[in-house]
């Protein structure tokens, strides 16, 4: 059970990655899924962008591209999160910087627990758990 943080092309780390990791972890068990290992890597928008394009045949930006490798009740993946992006949407939703990291994060667990947003039913049910898990676990 791993959980690790990179970043790619850019600095940054977030602060209290062990208090994340954590955070994590009961999300995961909360959700009935257990963590093998997850790799969230912090890139600008320029290198989301390229991976949206380049993997997804989309072209835009966006805050998180989640590529799942989960068997069975075990979450596993890579999470590519635009920092660019993060930080633009915190201005736009008149949010902290943190908050709305943390947001995206739970996002990209939220997937791989099997939560899809494709849809406005989804993307209401995900926002709910991503709320709860947020306020549940004082992080909001």
């Amino acid at each position: 059970m791993a959980i690790r943080f990179f970043s790619d092309g850019i600095s940054f780390q977030p602060e209290g990655k062990r208090e994340i990791s954590h955070w994590l972890k009961q999300i995961a068990h909360a959700e009935g899924k257990k963590i093998g290992s997850l790799c969230y890597i912090f890139v600008s928008d320029e290198t989301i962008l390229d991976i949206n394009k380049k993997f997804l045949h989309h072209d835009y930006y966006t805050d998180i591209i989640t590529f799942d490798n989960s068997i069975g009740d075990t979450i596993s993946g890579e999470m590519y999160i635009s920092i660019d992006t993060v930080n633009s949407n915190a201005k736009d939703y008149h949010t902290e910087f943190r908050n709305e990291l943390l947001r995206v994060m739970v996002h990209g667990v939220l997937h791989l627990c099997g939560y899809k947003d494709k849809t406005a039913k989804e993307q209401n049910k995900m926002k709910a758990a991503e709320t709860l898990h947020l306020d549940y676990w004082g992080f909001n």
